[in-house]
């Protein structure tokens, strides 16, 4: 029977997640190896350089380059406040000291450079600081000193095909009845504050916007329309990681754009973990390394292996595939063959392809095999 390996999306009950938690730059880590650790708890520290503001004391005092040095009043590694005098004129005769001209830093932070080549003076504000949180319930496995660590659990898994919006965490709510059910605004109630709504075949950009009057942390759903993501944003997605969207809220999209029904086993193990808290993230990345936006739940503690989830171990005859571009982009169906010889197609490309079978009552279509990706079960 054909087979072939194809990475998919992962909806797993039990699988071992492991995330890297890496700090920008060094800094200081607060756990060990071996300890547990909730979600919340910070698990690294940093400090980030501030930013650096440029004053041109050589105009503002009229000046050569050469000069400045002699004419400030702060010198390298000095702090200063907002609006104290870093630099002042010298006037020829004292008595004329009421024509001085000073000149006052616009931040507060220290003096970082005094240039005799420009004339300018580098200013940098204080440093801001970046705690770094273990993202998951679960247990440290690697500590790299001075940069962050790993963390482990056993949790449920649910990957999805989309998103926009950081880190979140809240229980899971289902707000409609159904996987082909479209989560509207109607939906969203006040108890849906700090929770991760689940819908089923579509989001609407009332319902978002409703999520975010009542403070839900996220929406979990088949599909959304592209024009209204582009209206949510402002702008289009281009295939830049998505995020880091200041939009309120975290999206996870389970099957792509357009009305698309949740995968049922998507939406039934949702439905089981209901009232369990999730951590989430709605980054994206499709190319250079792909990154799937996820729902990830942890049991108790972590463990040494996956049981009982949907892997994305291969593709056989009837298993079921999403196909992942035009001109069948979100549809569902079952593989129906994979021969194993290469097959010349319309674009003349040579390559190998399956057969889909969309349960609609017409034959199975021709897809390429790169065009699909395996969904949980």
């Amino acid at each position: 029977m054909g087979h072939v390996f194809i990475p998919g999306l992962k909806v797993a009950r039990e699988t071992v997640v492991r995330r890297r938690r890496i700090l920008p730059i060094r800094g200081t880590v607060r756990v060990k190896e071996g300890e547990p650790v909730r979600a919340e708890q910070i698990v690294a520290r940093t400090d980030l350089p501030g930013k650096v503001r440029v004053v041109n004391v050589m105009n503002a005092l009229g000046i050569t380059a050469a000069e400045v040095s002699g004419h400030m009043l702060k010198r390298k590694g000095d702090p200063v406040a907002k609006d104290e005098s870093l630099a002042a004129s010298k006037p020829l005769f004292r008595f004329l000291s009421f024509m001085k001209t000073t000149v006052k830093s616009p931040i507060g932070g220290i003096v970082d450079e005094i240039s005799d080549v420009t004339g300018q003076v580098m200013l940098r504000e204080p440093p801001e600081p970046l705690e770094l949180d273990a993202y998951i319930d679960g247990r440290i496995v690697e500590v790299i000193e001075g940069q962050g660590v790993a963390v482990e659990a056993l949790a449920t898994q649910i990957q999805g095909i989309f998103g926009v919006g950081g880190e979140r965490r809240g229980e899971i709510e289902i707000a409609v009845k159904g996987p082909d059910e479209p989560l509207e605004a109607a939906r969203i109630q006040p108890e849906h504050r700090g929770k991760v709504v689940i819908g089923g075949s579509l989001m609407t950009l009332g319902a978002i916007q409703a999520a975010r009057r009542v403070g839900a942390v996220a929406l979990v759903a088949g599909g959304m329309h592209d024009r209204e993501l582009r209206e949510l944003l402002g702008y289009d997605i281009g295939v830049a990681i998505t995020g880091t969207e200041s939009i309120g809220i975290t999206l996870i999209l389970t099957e792509g754009f357009g009305t698309i029904p949740m995968a049922r086993r998507t939406f039934d193990l949702l439905a089981e973990i209901r009232g369990r808290r999730a951590s989430l993230s709605g980054a994206t990345q499709i190319r250079a390394g792909v990154m799937r936006p996820e729902i990830v739940v942890s049991r108790e503690g972590p463990g040494s292996g996956a049981r009982g989830g949907f892997e994305a171990e291969g593709i056989r005859v009837g298993t079921t595939v999403r196909v992942i571009r035009e001109p069948y982009f979100g549809r569902i169906g079952t593989v129906a063959t994979l021969p194993p010889e290469p097959v010349t197609i319309a674009t003349e490309s040579t390559l190998r392809i399956m057969t889909v079978d969309f349960g609609d009552g017409k034959p199975p279509v021709l897809v390429p095999r790169t065009n699909v990706e395996l969904i949980g079960g």
